[in-house]
């Protein structure tokens, strides 16, 4: 039997030995998961199966990567594994950054100018709308200064002013009232008197022969709601008692992150269990009432006679939104009345939605080869355009990171730049470079337009994770979470470091402070931290154990290809495809969730 190459020099006690073939990996930290195969609940031919890590102590298990796509679709690009040199973000800027090191917020090449656009008297495709469109007559002048790595786009509205599309200074800005002119505070979260937390239950990974995807987790002050194969599960938050469960006549497809009005969410679903290996469409919608487990209503979307396949869902107040490449739809979601639907034969349509306080569309109009994509607020119970934006040419796709604020992802293969976009008037306020050799964070607007992980939008600024690079510990990775003002696009100079071994990923807002994740090292257990708006100061929340087993478990279920979600002490980390077990070593969950005990 052949056995393993010896452990690298100076390993850590009880690292497994890593997979033949396999760069030598740093204590701690989980390799990129696997694809997952086409089958059950994924559309398109099963790939060759590459093969599987053994799992140990600190090395994660086989959890898919919800990122990789189907043949044909653009997957994001993962960062480099250990073993490769990674691309340097802190080689020589031109202009370093006072508070950053060298390389974070520094943006590429001047980026072109973009014209706002106003909604115009007319009818729209899709929707019950107006017809928005570029007014060449507005635009009074373009100019066009390329200097110190800045590019000025002034159009009418601006009243002279300039505007920031990038920037290679530093600067604060925002709102003032505290540290560095931003302000934090008001959020609910406690800092508890012992962060240390225990395992309040975990559900094992349902057993499959395939791929399925299990997409979805919501909650609420009542109930954990996670989705499985075929089904809903309501667990109590506390110790996981099941509440209530939904049975599906398919696997779920999509899933809104949102709750509406009155615990209320959405899902997508496949009509029937499908065979393996094969994909029944994804053609149903279906509204759901959280508290008790019941499927309000559930309807479909034609095309002609056809019915639609639905690419992704969200809620915003009472309304669920649905886009596919066959135009959008929406439903009440109380009564699943009909609130728009698609319109056969219009060269527009949206792709997607986001979600939340707000409804924001990701509208394609052209052709193929001459795409045009287009921001639109949108009034959720009319769909009446509030305002939008073009979003310059080129792109593949555009991913809604916030709806408030509305900060979108420009999504070719990869995102490389952010767009801070005003709400009520559809002007551009700040487009921001983020190098994908220099940030973290991942976006999939071509087939899911919520689609963006770890990058955080709230309180006026714009935080992004950066790469990891080395630690000051042999073997040692770490990285920071670093901001940028959505006003002007310029970093403000603040950064929150994850700290030797960990890596830290903004998770959510808490009022005006940043709550983020620490994936630990390979003795650790991960922590949840509140970052405060204003001094940026980390506050410890939740500190998981390092015990082998738990360790195992939590790094299999890493931000990078989980769900987590946190509120009132307790953490919820769920994976979002089950898939065939592919070792014998360890356990895979479905869902772990920890809570504080102070």
């Amino acid at each position: 039997m052949t056995q393993p190459p010896p452990p690298p020099p100076n390993q850590p006690p009880n690292q497994p030995p890593q997979p033949p073939g396999q760069p030598p990996q740093p204590p701690g930290q989980p390799p990129q998961p696997p694809a997952p195969q086409p089958g059950y609940g994924y559309p398109q031919a099963p790939p060759p199966q590459p093969p599987a890590p053994q799992p140990g102590y600190g090395y994660p298990g086989t959890q898919p990567n919800p990122y990789a796509q189907p043949p044909g679709h653009h997957a994001p690009q993962q960062p480099a594994g250990y073993g490769v040199p990674p691309q340097n973000p802190y080689a020589q800027p031109t202009q370093p950054v006072p508070g950053i090191q060298p390389g974070y917020g520094y943006p590429g090449q001047g980026q072109p100018p973009t014209v706002a656009m106003q909604p115009q008297p007319g009818s729209g495709g899709g929707r019950n709308n107006t017809v928005l469109l570029i007014v060449a007559a507005a635009v009074v002048a373009i100019a066009l200064i390329v200097g110190g790595g800045v590019w000025y786009a002034k159009s009418s509205g601006d009243d002279g002013k300039k505007d920031d599309t990038a920037s290679s200074s530093g600067g604060t800005g925002g709102d003032k009232g505290g540290s560095g002119g931003y302000s934090g505070g008001d959020g609910k979260e406690k800092v508890p008197s012992d962060p240390a937390s225990k395992v309040l239950f975990q559900v094992p990974l349902p057993k499959t022969d395939d791929t399925v995807d299990t997409t979805g987790s919501w909650l609420t002050d009542k109930v954990y709601a996670k989705s499985g194969i075929a089904e809903i599960v309501g667990y109590d938050p506390a110790d996981g008692h099941q509440l209530w469960t939904l049975k599906l006549p398919g696997p779920i497809c999509a899933a809104s992150s949102h709750v509406g009005e009155g615990g209320r969410t959405a899902i997508a679903f496949q009509p029937k269990k499908p065979a393996k290996g094969s994909f029944a469409g994804c053609t149903q919608v279906a509204a759901i009432d959280l508290a008790t487990g019941k499927k309000l209503w559930t309807q479909s979307v034609k095309s002609g006679d056809y019915p639609v396949n639905l690419d992704n869902v969200t809620v915003s107040q009472s309304t669920v939104a649905i886009g596919s490449s066959d135009g959008g739809a929406a439903f009440d979601i109380g009564s699943g009345k009909a609130l728009w639907q698609p319109k056969p034969g219009d060269t527009c349509h949206d792709e997607g939605y986001g979600g939340g306080s707000r409804l924001v569309a990701v509208r394609t109009c052209g052709t193929y080869d001459d795409q045009q994509l287009h921001i639109q607020t949108i009034d959720p119970k009319s769909g009446k355009v509030i305002s939008e934006y073009k979003m310059p040419d080129g792109l593949d796709g555009a991913a809604i990171v916030s709806t408030d604020p509305l900060v979108v992802a420009g999504d070719g293969d990869n995102v490389s730049d952010y767009f801070s976009i005003d709400n009520t008037t559809g002007k551009l306020l700040a487009r921001i470079s983020a190098p994908e050799d220099t940030y973290g964070g991942r976006c999939n607007g071509i087939t899911r337009v919520e689609g963006c992980r770890q990058v955080v939008a709230g309180n006026g600024r714009l935080y992004l994770m950066t790469e990891e690079h080395d630690g000051s510990g042999e073997y040692s990775r770490t990285n920071e979470i670093v901001a940028f003002d959505l006003k002007t696009g310029k970093p403000t100079g603040q950064r929150a470091e994850a700290g030797d071994g960990y890596t830290i990923s903004p998770l959510r807002m808490d009022g005006g402070d940043l709550l983020a994740y620490k994936a630990p090292p390979y003795d650790k257990g991960g922590q949840i931290v509140s970052i405060d708006g204003g001094s940026f100061k980390e506050t410890k929340l939740l500190e998981n154990p390092g015990t082998r087993n738990v360790h195992e478990g939590e790094t299999s279920l890493l931000p990078d290809f989980a769900e987590l979600l946190f509120a009132d002490g307790r953490l919820y980390m769920s994976a979002v495809y089950a898939h065939k077990s592919t070792s014998s070593y360890g356990k895979e969950y479905l869902v772990m969730a920890f809570g504080t005990t102070g």
